[in-house]
């Protein structure tokens, strides 16, 4: 740490501008092929291939995983150098690493209307093979003020305690934003187990017609970014325990908390649109 934090002070020397040059790394390279690991054992487990470990591919899939999490971890290290420890995330840097963050948030929103739009070509005008309803025939619907309505309050409770732990960073509460962002993580890591306890208890599953594949289409994705964001604000949460932030300087935690808000309001989407308008008729006109 201490050669690397001296070659980047003597390359500052001779810096006449203020945006981060970013050093060779190797990780882009590594996670392209443990994705590619990943993805090849994915596609041989499912189609119950043999692998060339012998076995039906779960080995080539944990291979990857764990070589895909590997690097990212190491990645993320090697960053968090950067910001915290070499200076190199100046007022310019920061502003860009916003405006990525926002840019990214914006091809996840397009990712998700390309699911409701899936969901209402279906449910808004079901033809014949689904019996002229929705949910189709055969179907029963999860009723969405049971264990829905419980995670949508574990949602809109822990975008409140982020919130809370965000304003307490700037006004150098540092007791407040450590304990608002545990309690916003444990909220989180409580939608994750009922939405798997959901799943389990589920009347039908993911191959019962177009309701199922969207239903955990849309639902599983959602809880795909839960569980990233929960990652990301537990990072931010171990670096905010070793006073990597100050009230000026914390655009990692920051673009976590724009992440798990632009998580809830996803949520809420679902629960209006597969929830309550997903069983609507099926609770107005019982069969």
């Amino acid at each position: 740490m201490n050669n690397l934090a001296n070659l980047q002070a003597q390359r500052n020397q001779f810096q006449l501008f203020p945006f981060h040059m970013v050093t060779a790394s190797p990780w882009p390279m590594f996670i392209s092929f443990s994705l590619l690991i990943l993805t090849m054992g994915s596609v041989v487990y499912i189609q119950g291939y043999a692998s060339p470990f012998g076995d039906s591919g779960i080995s080539l899939v944990l291979l990857g995983f764990i070589s895909t999490a590997l690097c990212l971890a190491l990645w993320l290290r090697d960053v968090v150098t950067e910001g915290t420890f070499l200076g190199d995330h100046t007022i310019p840097v920061q502003k860009g690493l916003s405006l990525g963050m926002v840019f990214f948030i914006i091809t996840e929103v397009f990712f998700f209307i390309s699911i409701f739009w899936a969901l209402f070509h279906s449910s808004l005008s079901p033809d014949v093979a689904l019996g002229g309803q929705w949910p189709p025939v055969g179907i029963e619907s999860i009723n969405p003020f049971e264990l829905p309505l419980l995670n949508t309050i574990l949602l809109l409770t822990s975008g409140a305690t982020v919130t809370y732990s965000h304003h307490a960073v700037i006004n150098k509460n540092r007791a407040g934003a450590i304990s608002g962002l545990i309690l916003t993580v444990v909220l989180a890591t409580v939608f994750t187990i009922c939405q798997g306890i959901e799943y389990y208890n589920a009347p039908f599953a993911i191959s019962d017609g177009v309701y199922g594949s969207t239903f955990y289409l849309s639902t599983g994705f959602h809880g795909i970014h839960v569980i990233v964001g929960t990652i990301m604000l537990a990072v931010s949460l171990g670096r905010m325990i070793q006073y990597h932030f100050t009230n000026t300087h914390h655009v990692g935690y920051e673009s976590s908390i724009l992440y798990w808000h632009f998580v809830d309001v996803v949520w809420l989407f679902l629960f209006v649109s597969v929830y309550w308008y997903g069983g609507l008729i099926q609770r107005l006109i019982p069969y």
